[in-house]
């Protein structure tokens, strides 16, 4: 398969993790040689609610029931779908920033900046930090707290009697983290399916037991479009069934013949042929990308990474983050125009200086001279905002922030002077103003909302911005979709900017002349640049993709304009790989009135042709399992030590001239629920027969 090396890559910066059970990904690649440290230590307290123990060390407890709220609407919404009620209380352990969160006793995996979250099998904790939006915090404790789910049915979890069973460990990644993925998303994925139509175009559908392979099919996607088939055809009561026998026995493919009542090789062609059907009349509906753009950074088998772009004002020098070294994604300085790559700016790797430079969700930002570039970094546990000589990769200001976990997507001003950016405080995140002259921090925003990925118009008077606020209603915990703001800089007013009502609006990226914004939105099935004026709110279209312009995640950064020259670079998917692309064309830059229109959905997984299925009806009704009683108790986080293992016994027999002998022991291992203490027990005997 092509894709095997992206692939690979993914797997180690996996969302989240099924930590300690199935086949857990190596988490730690991207970190090599480096210790975990804990640079924090943190006060928990627990909040109790109905079926969870809420570990937590926020002072905000608004922000703390908030995620409460959601956990417990996820346990309704998975204990009806897979007809199970979870054995005793639920362990929830919250952290207020990947960070923080990275400094986790629960585990001594080092955790990089891919891992959203886990779920381990001795005590069964849900293990995960505060996402950057509420839509972010919501899909994690819903993905995790389906593993804590089939950890339970399983018999892995919480009971004595079953912690020698080994079914687990033969059930395939793709089962257990696409089934995760799906009854956490639904049906309905634009990123998933834009893997699937990359995979029916190149005609690379691999049989089901081929997806056993997680280095070369990535479970999460490729599992999600299965279970999305599996559901769309049987029902998405297929889940509850499938997952109760493939626990007693480990054998998937036995489980899902016997509960389909179909062959595992009929079953595959049959996949195969509902993608077809679903996606190759899109092809004739969009345009290929070689038809209107460049590609600068081709994605290949040995560097299937090119994403994040940023293009210096003049058009002819571009930032970005690739895998061309093979080890890590690093940060380079590349010549825009021939596509050479002049400098390596940061290696992740083995820059000893930098724990993270954020490059999933962030991407940085030039000044007005071309000579400065700006970047969110995390150094010894603490956010900061590293400046650099572009030309020369050099650091020129590192500036930490104390007061914040997170910086994401910095933005220098017009003039230079200041960098805005979006801060994780408090579980939350807001918009922030830096004045590098006075040293002095100014928060724009202050609310529960995301706010993210601000963009300082070419004037100097407004900051575009993307957020939840618009239509979310925190009185249900409903989370709203990602639209476009406007942030006036002088007087902090804040207004709506009419994109589209359904689907993202993200990555806003100013016209040179202030007068218009680029940026993506799925809201047809399939992410795309669109344009939107922002005195009438017109909106055109500038691509038409088959399969999208993306990052890493649905969220990730994939656009910048030059401020000088408005040529636009992006990040887009194709052939299994990721490739910055350059668009130049002014007619194209203008985009079409005319918006494409499909009769299906491209972002509707097949086989469905449209929304509908009992768990899509879940998760569209925020009140469902949403707790009328909302004063859960607090209590202080008291160390107790809790068995987490018992080994093997070990037996032992010798003879010898004077006798028989045996001999036998086995250990037990202990520790409380953050792992702040643990103890291991050996009993031993010994005795001449």
């Amino acid at each position: 398969m092509r894709s095997s090396a992206l692939t690979k890559i993914l797997i180690t910066l996996c969302l989240t993790g099924f930590i300690a059970g199935i086949a857990a990904p190596d988490l730690g690649a991207q970190w090599y040689g480096r210790n975990k440290v804990q640079y924090q230590k943190f006060d928990f307290k627990i909040m109790k609610t109905r079926h969870y123990d809420v570990y937590y060390y926020l002072q905000d407890q608004e922000t703390v029931k908030m995620a409460c709220l959601m956990a417990e609407r996820w346990y309704a919404r998975l204990s009806r779908m897979f007809n199970h009620e979870l054995k005793g209380r639920q362990p929830l352990i919250l952290y207020g920033s990947s960070p923080e969160f990275q400094q986790t006793t629960v585990t001594q995996e080092i955790l990089g900046e891919g891992t959203g979250g886990f779920t381990e099998s001795a005590k069964r904790r849900i293990v995960l930090p505060y996402g950057a939006s509420l839509s972010e915090t919501d899909h994690v404790i819903g993905h995790e707290l389906v593993h804590a789910f089939q950890y339970d049915i399983m018999a892995i979890g919480h009971s004595d009697q079953a912690r020698g069973n080994d079914a687990a460990l033969r059930i395939p990644l793709w089962f257990i983290e696409g089934m995760a993925e799906y009854l956490s998303i639904g049906p309905i994925d634009p990123n998933t399916s834009m893997w699937m139509r990359d995979a029916v175009r190149r005609k690379e559908l691999p049989q089901l037991k081929k997806l056993d392979n997680s280095y070369k099919f990535f479970p999460y996607r490729w599992g999600q479009a299965v279970w999305a088939y599996l559901t769309g055809r049987w029902g998405d009561e297929v889940i509850g069934k499938a997952m109760k026998s493939v626990g007693r026995s480990g054998d998937y493919e036995i489980i899902l013949e016997s509960v389909l009542g179909i062959k595992l090789k009929q079953l595959s062609a049959d996949w195969h042929k509902s993608m077809q059907d679903a996606y190759a009349p899109v092809l004739e509906k969009t345009q290929p990308v070689d038809k209107f753009a460049r590609a600068l950074f081709k994605g290949v088998e040995s560097n299937p990474y090119n994403i994040a772009p940023t293009i210096s004002p003049d058009g002819k020098s571009i930032i970005f983050l690739s895998t061309r070294d093979l080890f890590s994604i690093d940060l380079y300085l590349a010549d825009a125009e021939k596509g050479t790559i002049r400098k390596k700016i940061v290696s992740t790797a083995v820059d000893p200086h930098f724990e993270s430079i954020q490059f999933i969700k962030s991407a940085g930002s030039w000044d007005a001279t071309g000579e400065k570039f700006v970047f969110g970094s995390v150094s010894k546990g603490r956010p900061g905002l590293t400046i650099v000589e572009a030309k020369s990769g050099k650091i020129d200001r590192e500036i930490p922030f104390r007061e914040l976990a997170e910086i994401l997507s910095p933005a220098f001003s017009p003039d230079g002077r200041y960098v805005t950016f979006c801060g994780l405080a408090g579980g939350v995140s807001d918009l922030f103003i830096y004045d590098l002259r006075d040293n002095v921090l100014k928060q724009m925003t202050r609310d529960v909302f995301g706010d993210l990925q601000p963009a300082w118009s070419p004037d100097g008077k407004t900051i575009a911005f993307v957020t939840e606020r618009f239509s979310t209603n925190m009185e249900w915990v409903d989370v709203g979709n990602y639209e476009l703001a406007l942030l006036d800089v002088e007087s902090g007013r804040i207004q709506k900017l009419l994109a589209f009502p359904n689907g993202k609006n993200i990555n806003p990226q100013w016209t040179p002349d202030s007068r218009a914004l680029y940026f993506l939105s799925d809201q047809s099935g399939k992410t795309d640049i669109y344009r939107i004026d922002v005195a009438s709110a017109k909106i055109t279209q500038v691509t038409n993709l088959y399969t999208g312009v993306a990052g890493i995640t649905e969220l990730s950064p994939s656009i910048s304009v030059a401020q000088e020259t408005g040529r636009l670079v992006f990040s887009g998917y194709l052939d299994g790989f990721y490739t910055v692309y350059a668009l130049d064309d002014p007619a194209t830059l203008e985009g079409q009135s005319f918006l494409a229109q499909f009769e299906r959905d491209p972002g509707i997984l097949a086989p469905r042709t449209e929304p509908e299925g009992s768990l899509l009806g879940l998760l569209k009704n925020p009140l469902f399992g949403l707790p009328k009683d909302q004063n859960f108790t607090i209590a202080d986080y008291k160390p107790k030590l809790g068995l987490d293992y018992v080994s093997p016994p070990n037996i032992a027999i010798g003879v010898d001239r004077y006798g028989t002998y045996g001999a036998g022991g086995l250990s037990a291992y202990w520790s409380d629920m953050l792992g702040y203490q643990t103890l291991v027990t050996t009993a031993f005997t010994g005795s001449r027969l």
